[in-house]
């Protein structure tokens, strides 16, 4: 049909295996680093918080690693997930570029971070875990583990950012229902926690910090990370390979633009690495652009050197584009952007040049999002409205230059959750706030030399 808005594949359609960017890249990423002996980390030293299946899904080379049956049997309940043509949202902008957005909202938990959920605990269980310790920003990655670990007989104790704790009551109650376990970070419960003012907001840092903390004192817990991993970007790539072959359905051979937003970059990666395989593989040659906030400008304004993950130096040292390990962000609501890394795979692509990176503020983002729910239907994540911010600043300029551009959005989640952030942009109470070059040296400051 020419006028066709969603596009689906098949059951057996279905994606059976993950794909792994590493095998592609010119350039092998930098290894992760021991922080002790700053020697790159073997299976033994991840062994205390991974299962080994992740564990070598974190290293390998390997371009495709087979999705396990008893996870694609999840996967059957969301996925595949719709493409759909933004055809009301492209008249209101008058513009000759066609908009696809990838939706993942579909999903249990309502956003991207059910696909890595699943597959995590399942390998877990696998080895007789019996809990599963992590950190939320918003609450959708806590939301996504409770849901998977509820399916497999797993507790899941979650270390939500005190901000996000404290203003999103609604998805702390949505991991209860899910029958996980909530605690504001930072927390009395750990000694990374404890080096913090009670009523401190918190960073995904500190609660990653208490997270690890946790798992690596009891022999029958693990942890699990919704982000920044190369196995979290692996899982994640069910959405990109979705994509193309949706395109293909809607008759796109080509795209100028695939576009996502960024804060561990997982949901960008996810989206994005199976059409930079093309890109590379010279099939197609689309601008890949990650989107993030101006109060955490990672891959914008950070350096790209080693540092840890966590706030307390806890975890291996990874090479990546950073704000400082220390840095704690603006309690913006785009949660889960509030990250003081990258993903060291991004960030090795948008080093090398094969992904572009921008920051946009906050209010611009809500601006977007507003009028894509007003015409599309959709109330998108904070975080996906950086991605909608950008693409409609390409199709406006479509629009000026009268070119029939082909633009794909990764739209990570609903925002139904979110609402008071949306009451607090309605009522002119949100303000931006971009990251100051003093604010910035001095978080950089604590980066160690390596």
């Amino acid at each position: 049909m020419s006028d066709q808005v969603m596009f689906t594949l098949d059951e057996s359609e279905q994606v059976t295996h993950w794909y792994n960017v590493v095998a592609d890249l010119p350039t092998p990423p930098p290894p992760p680093l021991h922080p002790g002996t700053r020697e790159p980390v073997g299976p033994d030293d991840l062994g205390p918080l991974f299962p080994i299946e992740l564990i070598m899904q974190e290293v390998t080379t390997e371009r495709y690693v087979e999705i396990p049956d008893p996870v694609r049997e999840v996967y059957r309940q969301y996925r595949p997930s719709p493409l759909f043509r933004a055809r009301r949202w492209e008249q209101r902008l008058g513009t000759p570029a066609r908009i696809y957005y990838k939706y993942e909202g579909v999903s249990p938990a309502g956003s991207h971070k059910t696909n890595t959920a699943v597959p995590q605990v399942y390998y877990n269980s696998l080895h007789g875990i019996t809990r599963l310790t992590t950190e939320t920003g918003a609450g959708q990655w806590g939301t996504a583990l409770s849901y998977a670990a509820a399916l497999f007989d797993v507790q899941c104790e979650v270390w939500q950012v005190g901000a996000s704790f404290d203003t999103k009551p609604q998805r702390r109650t949505l991991i209860e229902v899910f029958g996980g376990t909530v605690h504001r970070s930072p927390s009395r419960l750990t000694e990374s926690g404890k080096a913090f003012p009670e009523d401190h907001s918190g960073s995904l840092g500190i609660a990653i910090s208490e997270a690890v903390e946790v798992a690596a004192q009891a022999e029958d817990t693990k942890y699990a990370l919704g982000s920044v991993l190369n196995h979290v970007l692996l899982h994640q790539t069910v959405i990109g390979e979705e994509t193309l072959r949706q395109l293909a359905k809607a008759g796109e051979s080509a795209v100028d633009l695939v576009v996502g937003c960024a804060g561990g970059g997982s949901n960008f990666a996810g989206l994005a690495f199976p059409f930079l395989r093309e890109k590379l593989a010279g099939t197609q040659d689309p601008r890949i652009l990650a989107v993030e906030p101006s109060s955490c400008p990672t891959l914008t304004r950070g350096e790209y050197r080693y540092d840890f993950g966590d706030t307390a130096g806890l975890t291996p040292l990874m090479k990546m584009y950073t704000l400082g390990h220390d840095f704690v962000p603006s309690p913006i609501h785009a949660g889960g952007l509030r990250y003081h890394g990258m993903a060291p795979l991004v960030s090795h692509a948008v080093h090398e040049g094969l992904i572009d990176a921008t920051a946009l503020d906050q209010t611009e983002c809500f601006e977007a999002g507003l009028e894509f729910a007003r015409t599309q239907g959709i109330v998108a994540a904070p975080e996906s409205s950086h991605a909608l911010a950008q693409a409609r600043r390409e199709a406006l300029a479509a629009r000026d230059s009268g070119e029939e551009k082909v633009i794909v959005i990764g739209l990570s989640g609903h925002g139904l959750l979110e609402l008071g952030a949306y009451d607090a942009f309605l009522g002119g109470r949100l303000e931006d706030d971009p990251l100051s070059d003093a604010d910035l040296a001095s978080a950089l400051a604590g980066v160690p030399e390596v």
